[in-house]
C-alpha cells in the first residue's frame, strides 16, 4: 500500500490518523517507531508512514488534509528557543543545542 502522508511529527501524524477516523476512513501507521532513528537513518526511510485501507476514500482524506493543513500559521523566519536562547530556522521543532521542544 502506498502512504497517504508522511512525517517525522508524531502529533501531526496522530491528529490527522484522527481525523480521518473520525470521519470514517480506516488507516494504519507504518514506521512509527523508526521515526525515533531520524538523523541516524534518512528521514525517508524512518518517517511515520499514515497509509489508507481503502484507497477509494483519499478524495476525502485529501480534502480533510487540506483542511488540516489550512489553518497552520504562516512560516516565517526563525524562532528562538526558550530555553537556551538558540536562534533556529522555522522547520526545526525542537532546539538542535538542547533539545527543548519549540513552545
Amino acid at each position: 500500500m502506498k502512504a497517504f502522508y508522511v512525517s517525522l511529527n508524531a502529533h501531526e501524524i496522530h491528529h490527522l490518523k484522527n481525523l480521518l477516523e473520525s470521519a470514517g476512513i480506516r488507516c494504519r501507521l507504518r514506521n512509527e517507531r523508526l521515526s525515533t532513528l531520524a538523523g541516524e537513518v534518512p528521514f525517508t526511510e524512518c518517517s511515520i508512514q499514515l497509509v489508507l485501507e481503502n484507497d477509494a476514500d483519499r478524495r476525502l482524506a485529501s480534502s480533510i488534509l487540506r483542511e488540516m493543513t489550512a489553518h497552520r500559521p504562516a512560516a516565517s523566519g526563525t524562532w528562538i528557543c526558550a530555553n537556551c536562547g538558540e536562534r533556529l530556522e522555522v522547520q526545526f521543532t525542537a532546539c538542535w543545542n538542547c533539545g527543548v521542544e519549540k513552545r
